[in-house]
């Protein structure tokens, strides 16, 4: 057997130390997709703020046109 420079990994004894892969990680639905959830989740909180920055201002516009009216 030949001896490599690190006494826990000798040539020909397989690759080393591997991290141990959760489930999801070995389904390929590792940290990164949390990631990409939490990025979607907020494009998806900013447009329902726009969304309702819209009707607010709409219905604000259409207020005072409804008071006249009546009075």
């Amino acid at each position: 057997m030949t001896d490599s420079k690190n006494i826990n990994n000798p040539v020909g004894q397989g690759g080393g130390q591997r991290k141990k892969q959760s489930r999801a990680e070995r389904q390929n639905n590792g940290p990164h997709r949390n990631l990409d959830r939490q990025s979607a989740a907020d494009r998806k909180a900013e447009l329902v703020r726009k969304m309702r920055e819209k009707t607010r201002t709409a219905e604000e516009s259409a207020q005072p046109g409804d008071d006249t009216a009546q009075g």
